[in-house]
């Protein structure tokens, strides 16, 4: 099945205890398709300017990423700059230039609003609703989020929250949203906020997974060393997303299968800069990590 996912695509330039990367493919919705193209179609919707590269827009059509929705207008590109710390779960915004981006307002072809799939990548909670206000029916609709908007528009994200299934956020966010320090009872006063589950992403710690009485927890796979970890929570988002959409299964063990797969997405996108790693990375080496992770945490239970 057709996966939908609406939000930014950016040029970055970062900066990692490992080195610097100028002016490279960025941006949560950029992260999310190729992530989830490994497992299915993907419809992309977004605004670019005249300065981002065609290469890399025609990159995403041979990866069967739908351009339709990408909007091309004349200006600079979102373009953001990080410098990562030694402890790479802290991070500085060197500078942030929205450019064509600052007045996106999503329109969804006319192809689009039946996919049965929606992610919602982290733009204003405003426009997120916009996304959802031009689709109709859709078997499953994700969102993200950041904590600009917990704290800035914090009536539309609530307002939002009402009509999103499932939230995938980090542990910092959750946080903030629900006004707790632990994790658990943060996920149970999310789920009173209105969706029906939440990821917690906890970076090198893995993912919690809360939907009514059911408690799932995956570990991240272990890596000799990080990279970049810039864009891991949107990867990680693509291959749950790709994988549900793929299956169409969203039993409780198909929402821990596509847990895993996200979990193993992430894992290999912190390998080298922007996407480089997932430029070379084949569906089989993602199986078979799959199947690593799973010997990983398997136990025998009395």
């Amino acid at each position: 099945m057709s996966l939908l996912v609406v939000g930014s695509v950016a040029i970055d330039t970062l900066e990692t205890p490992r080195g610097r990367a100028p002016d490279v493919l960025g941006g949560a919705a950029t992260y999310f398709a190729v992530a989830a193209s490994f497992f299915g179609p993907v419809q992309l919707v977004a605004v670019v300017g005249e300065d981002f590269p065609r290469a890399e827009l025609d990159w995403f059509a041979r990866r069967g990423i739908d351009l339709a929705g990408v909007e091309v207008r004349p200006g600079r590109s979102l373009r953001w700059t990080g410098r990562y710390h030694e402890d790479m779960n802290v991070r500085d915004t060197l500078s942030f230039e929205a450019n064509v981006f600052e007045h996106f307002a999503p329109e969804l072809p006319a192809s689009y609003r039946t996919t049965p799939f929606v992610f919602l990548a982290n733009i204003a909670p405003a426009l997120q609703a916009r996304v959802l206000d031009q689709v109709r029916g859709p078997r499953l609709v994700g969102a993200d989020t950041m904590n600009l908007w917990i704290e800035t528009t914090r009536a539309d994200l609530d307002a939002l929250l009402r009509r999103v299934p499932l939230l995938m956020i980090n542990d910092e966010e959750a946080r903030l949203l629900s006004g707790e320090r632990n994790m658990v009872r943060a996920a149970r006063r999310i789920l009173a906020m209105g969706p029906a589950s939440v990821m917690i992403k906890r970076g090198e710690y893995g993912v919690l997974y809360f939907s009514g009485e059911s408690v799932f927890a995956v570990p991240a796979y272990p890596l000799e060393e990080v990279f970049d970890p810039t864009g891991a929570g949107d990867a990680f988002a693509g291959g749950v997303m790709g994988y549900l959409a793929s299956s169409g299964d969203l039993s409780p063990a198909g929402m821990r299968r596509a847990i895993v797969y996200g979990s193993v997405l992430a894992s290999f996108t912190v390998e080298a800069f922007s996407l480089e790693r997932l430029r070379s990375l084949t569906r089989e080496d993602i199986d078979r990590r799959y199947r690593q992770f799973i010997s990983l945490t398997a136990f025998d239970v009395p």
